[in-house]
């Protein structure tokens, strides 16, 4: 028997253990720290986006098969080493994602009120680690800082009316206190200008749809209509939205401001964020952006960044800083450690990135081990556990956690989730 353990139950996690799982003679214990599975897709999709997230019905697919088990609530790094599991197993491969913000490297960074995204969007979405963030949405003014998809969840979060979160799974203290928001203008900045922004045509589309706010563009930052005939078919319906905000504004009692070539060199205040500095910026002739040397000031409540992500380091395990990923050979970083998904590439892509990501590096795992080289695998990683007193949670038991969360439900909504690890133990009765 050939024993493989993946660090990790997100979306490269599991389209990993896809592939392995077709192989003769394996098991594929899919270990996470928290007892429930497929990371972002859990906490990360905008409550919203249902539909993206019914692509964890797919990953059930592999979870209930019979070489692969869902080991939950073992903290790898507490509960077992990196150093163990390659003892134990033919194979480990880190499927951790890139769940921490890229820090805001400006003065003021560090004031109460400014927020990366990852725990915005954690706030919003349950993360157990992000609960308790209790962002200030009492003042008029919200920066988001960047021009990607996230900035545009962040934005169309604070922007909807309570109405409009029917049917997501967004959770009740977000809800809650999004419906007793302030909020009423919401700047996005980025560096660069229409042509370079990282925003797809659904989620541009959206914000024109929503009940009570409004998408704005000056029509100064956009380029001429002509040259959108250079941009790939994606991004130039990307552009025909801005466009569209620009010549059709919309009086709404919030409005959503695109902010071009605006970069943020400072954020002000004494007890709390209360101003943005931002500089204009142009761009080089490679699209490197430069400041210009004005500036102006936003005010600003709160500030979220939208910057990028980083995989957190894990001690022993090779690491590019610079990227904030993992060191590795197209996957392979030590003999029997592997890595893949945002772990191996960075944050970059989409969740079906990671599908032709996790076959391949599936398969080079299963080129890699031949036969197996006899290992305990899943029974001494059990005996361990046991022995150091921790009790997985499998995937039965996460079914379990999952029929509480919609039993609870209420107003049409497919599920009010458990935002404590203590909350999720207890529909188990632990």
């Amino acid at each position: 028997m050939r024993h493989v353990a993946i660090v990790g139950s997100g979306p490269a996690g599991y389209y990993t253990a896809e592939t392995l799982q077709k192989a003769d003679d394996i098991a594929v214990d899919v270990i996470d720290r928290l007892p429930v599975p497929y990371g972002l897709i859990r906490t990360g999709v905008a409550p919203d986006h249902q539909s993206i997230k019914a692509v964890s019905r797919r990953y059930e697919g592999t979870a209930l098969t019979d070489n692969v088990r869902f080991v939950g609530h073992v903290s790898v790094g507490t509960d077992v080493t990196i150093d163990e599991l390659v003892e134990l197993y033919d194979a480990v491969i880190l499927a951790t994602g890139a769940p921490n913000d890229r820090p805001l490297d400006i003065p003021g960074a560090h004031l109460p009120g400014v927020i990366g995204s990852a725990a915005f969007v954690g706030w919003y979405n349950g993360h157990p680690d992000f609960a308790d963030l209790d962002p200030p949405l009492d003042a008029p003014g919200v920066v988001v800082i960047g021009n990607g998809n996230v900035a545009l969840d962040v934005a169309r979060i604070l922007a909807k009316t309570p109405d409009e979160f029917a049917g997501s799974d967004i959770v009740a203290h977000a809800r809650d206190a999004l419906a007793g928001s302030a909020v009423r203008h919401i700047q996005i900045l980025g560096r660069r200008g229409p042509h370079q922004i990282a925003m797809t045509p659904k989620e541009l589309g959206e914000l024109g749809h929503l009940e009570r706010a409004s998408p704005r563009v000056d029509p100064a930052d956009l380029p001429p209509e002509g040259d959108d005939a250079l941009l790939e078919p994606g991004m130039r319906k990307s552009v025909t939205h801005l466009r569209s905000f620009s010549a059709n504004p919309v009086a709404k009692p919030v409005t959503i401001d695109f902010d071009f070539f605006a970069m943020p060199v400072a954020i002000e205040g004494d007890d709390r964020v209360r101003r943005v500095i931002v500089e204009r910026t142009t761009l080089d002739a490679d699209l490197t952006s430069h400041g210009t040397g004005e500036t102006y000031a936003l005010d600003a409540g709160l500030v979220v960044s939208c910057i990028g992500y980083q995989t957190p380091p894990i001690p022993g395990v090779p690491y590019e800083h610079g990227r904030g990923r993992f060191a590795s050979d197209e996957g392979r970083i030590l003999p029997g450690l592997y890595a893949v998904g945002w772990a191996r590439r960075g944050p970059s892509g989409t969740i079906g990135t990671n599908k032709p990501d996790g076959a391949r590096i599936g398969e080079m795992v299963l080129e890699d081990i031949g036969r197996g080289a006899g290992k305990a695998g899943r029974p001494g990683l059990d005996a361990l556990l046991a022995s150091r007193n921790v009790t997985p949670v499998t995937f039965r038991d996460w079914r379990r956690i999952e029929e509480a969360e919609v039993a609870a439900a209420l107003d049409g909504r497919p599920r009010e989730k458990f935002t404590s690890v203590e909350a999720m133990l207890a529909a188990l009765g632990r």
